[in-house]
């Protein structure tokens, strides 16, 4: 059988453990698999385009488990009433390829891309730093908030959209935690000030600017999130020609992320090297450092199994016969059987879902 958990059951299973406990034993996880690095076998993603979003699949694996993810980007979803990014996956072994996990990834993407952004974060940004500017309040905004306010440090966060409402819901939803304090800016500029994190989280697919050069002050560490596929970036080439900048797998990020706008031979450092210290991260104190992220599938691989230990520790989900019994496995056609050649079988009745969730844009 194979454990099936679905978003009412992650989201029972997250506040179980609770939002902080959950975001730092994910880092804790991402932290231990980025340390062994060359175990995986990787590739970029696999990516279908149009003309309104992205379509992506993403496979890793080492010598016990295989992972992967589907994923979609398409910023015209909001105004249809629906998610901009949807995901689920699965997690199988690989001595025998039987799936052992299928997950919903739309909700568990977000607290592994918050976590991601903590683990590069406290390699290479400022020791002590309080401020952060959080650029890009939709579906994504509270849980970098959360996940840089609770494992970080960072008490106060200047928070800007252009789009009001969404900014209006990230205030709501931080209410909650009263000892961050969050300032609504009046433009990005106002918000990247005095900064010592700027973290952009935009959705938009087009070659945006969210950050020039004159809103860059020294020491600052850019937490770029938001470019992730070919013709979507948020920073100026500049602002990437005066950082130290560092990648998740850069094959991947060459074509996907801020670093597109620059030429291949552009130096960049993938982030697994800082950790294990093959590599320096900030240099200096009043060096700009860039964390130019897209995700990538071995984040997934730690949280689709950081998820499967959680849930059989806490009895989470259900088991679905998502694989035939192994009873004949020569005999498939036995599952249908011969009557299968006279009538087709009654139709079953949708179930209805469960619980309803909305999620704020």
């Amino acid at each position: 059988m194979t454990r099936f958990l679905d978003v009412p059951a992650t989201s029972r299973l997250v506040a179980r453990i609770g939002v902080a406990r959950f975001l730092g034993e994910l880092v804790d996880t991402l932290r231990a698999d980025y340390l062994r690095w060359g175990d995986f076998d990787k590739s970029p993603r696999v990516a279908c385009h149009s003309r309104d979003g992205v379509i992506e699949l993403m496979p890793v694996a080492d010598a016990q488990l295989f992972a992967f993810k589907y994923v979609n980007g398409h910023p015209v979803n909001a105004e249809r009433g629906i998610h901009t990014v949807m995901a689920f996956g699965a997690l199988a072994e690989v001595g025998t390829g039987y799936p052992l996990l299928l997950a919903e990834l739309t909700l568990t993407t977000a607290l592994r891309t918050a976590a991601t952004s903590v683990l590069a974060a406290k390699a290479l940004a400022r020791p002590g730093s309080r401020k952060m500017a959080l650029i890009g309040n939709g579906a994504q905004s509270e849980f970098q908030a959360i996940a840089f306010h609770t494992l970080l440090g960072i008490d106060e966060i200047r928070v800007f959209d252009v789009d009001a409402r969404a900014t209006g819901k990230l205030v709501r939803n931080l209410s909650a935690y009263p000892a961050l304090e969050v300032v609504r800016a009046a433009s990005t500029a106002d918000a990247v000030r005095d900064a010592d994190i700027v973290t952009t989280v935009t959705a938009d697919k087009a070659y945006a600017t969210i950050l020039t050069p004159d809103m860059i002050e020294p020491g600052m560490h850019l937490n770029a999130v938001g470019g992730d596929c070919p013709g979507k970036t948020e920073l100026h080439a500049d602002v990437l020609r005066m950082s130290r900048v560092f990648v998740e797998y850069e094959p991947q990020t060459r074509i996907e992320g801020d670093i597109q706008q620059l030429p291949a031979d552009f130096p960049v450092v993938e982030l697994w090297r800082v950790l294990q210290g093959e590599a320096a991260g900030r240099e200096h104190a009043a060096q700009v450092t860039t964390f130019d992220s897209v995700g990538f599938a071995l984040e997934d691989y730690s949280a689709l199994r950081y998820l499967y230990a959680l849930a059989l520790e806490h009895e989470a989900g259900i088991e679905i016969a998502l694989i035939p019994p192994a009873a004949e496995p020569k005999n498939l056609f036995a599952l249908i059987g011969a009557s299968g050649s006279h009538a087709a079988p009654a139709a079953t009745p949708a179930s209805e879902p469960a619980e309803a969730f909305a999620f704020d844009r």
